[in-house]
């Protein structure tokens, strides 16, 4: 009985052994540093930001300006608000389709089909703060 149960212990004592030791973390010299720069990163972002629990979201403390080169939230959402005038989400082929010609007007619809196709758009697109433009996310191969 007693052979039964140091015979697991050796074996995994051999395997342990022979594969060597693996360290699953990095140098120890670059995880502080990066954990460092985390540490930074976080304290300057406190330093300009608040939480609006009203909104329920981060925004600039007054007084602090945006980073040059940002574009504000409204010009963000007015470039949505044009790819939205000028396309029209088609379910059928789960893709956007441009329309031709004049943009159409967004007041005219309902609320509700508004919110949809926004819903649509935000499912597919993404602010790239790089290029200050909406890219499309790459499809999703799940269905």
């Amino acid at each position: 009985m007693k052979r039964l149960q140091i015979l697991p212990l050796l074996l995994g004592l051999v395997f342990a052994s022979s594969a060597g030791i693996v360290n699953a973390q990095s140098d120890k010299a670059e995880a502080s540093a990066t954990r460092t720069q985390v540490k930074m990163e976080r304290d300057e972002f406190i330093k300009t930001h608040r939480y609006d629990t009203a909104t329920e979201s981060w925004v600039l403390k007054s007084g602090v300006e945006p980073p040059t080169g940002m574009k504000s939230r409204a010009e963000i959402r007015a470039a949505r608000d044009e790819f939205l005038r000028n396309n029209r989400w088609n379910a059928a082929t789960d893709s956007w389709v441009s329309l031709k010609g004049v943009p159409r007007d967004l007041s005219t619809r309902s609320r509700d089909e508004v919110r949809a196709e926004t819903r649509e758009f935000a499912r597919t697109h993404q602010w790239d703060p790089l290029t200050d433009t909406w890219v499309e996310r790459a499809a999703s191969k799940k269905k």
